[in-house]
């Protein structure tokens, strides 16, 4: 076998060599991507729940502020209705002593 027949195998085997380096970079780099993809779908998909656990709470202190305000008035107008019929009973009683 002469030199050249030689230098050509050896920079075969380099060419080999190198496209199996590349190969193997490029799989290590996809495998990067997937996994930094899956993370960032990870991190979104927690930020929805998160959103939708905010948004639960939110409705539900709402809808407790509204029971609650809504019991609030209920309760003024009992106390102002007692207060009116207090005042036409005291305001009956008072006509009825003053005729006499």
């Amino acid at each position: 076998m002469g030199n050249q027949e030689e230098q050509a195998l050896k920079e075969a085997k380099r060419a080999e060599k190198r496209a199996a380096a590349e190969a193997e970079q490029l799989a290590k780099e996809q495998e990067r991507k997937k996994a930094c993809l899956a993370r960032e779908q990870a991190i979104e998909e927690a930020q929805k729940e998160g959103k939708a656990r905010q948004s639960e709470k939110r409705a539900a202190e709402e809808s407790e502020q509204l029971a609650r305000e809504q019991a609030r008035r209920e309760a003024y107008l009992a106390r102002e209705k007692a207060t009116a019929e207090d005042q036409k009973v005291k305001k009956l009683k008072g006509q009825k002593q003053s005729p006499e």
